[in-house]
C-alpha cells in the first residue's frame, strides 16, 4: 500500500506553523509546485474573478474551484486571494 507522505508532511508543517514552531531553512525554502489546473484557477482568482466566473471559464462548478483554491492556499502558505498577487507572477 502506497501513501502520500507529502500530504502528511504538509499538514504537520501547517500545524507547527499555527503554534509558531520554527521550521528548518530547507523546509521553508522548498519549491512549491502547483498542478496545471491549480495554476489556471489561481491566476484567475489573482486577477479578481469569482469562483463562479472561474468555473464558467474552465467548465467547472464553483465548489471544485473552491476546493482547488484551498489546495493552492495551503501549498503557497497563504490565506487570501489578495496574497495571490504577491506570490504569483
Amino acid at each position: 500500500m502506497e501513501i502520500d507522505a507529502e500530504a502528511f508532511a504538509e499538514r504537520t508543517r501547517l500545524e507547527l506553523a499555527e503554534f509558531a514552531v520554527a521550521m528548518s531553512p530547507a523546509a521553508m525554502h522548498r519549491t512549491v509546485e502547483l498542478t496545471e489546473r491549480e495554476s489556471r484557477i489561481a491566476r484567475r482568482a489573482r486577477d479578481g474573478r469569482s469562483n463562479a466566473e472561474i468555473g464558467a471559464e474552465l467548465l467547472l462548478s464553483a465548489p471544485p474551484v473552491e476546493w482547488h483554491l484551498r489546495k493552492v492556499f495551503t501549498k503557497l502558505r497563504i490565506s487570501s486571494r489578495q496574497e495571490l498577487r504577491t506570490v504569483l507572477p
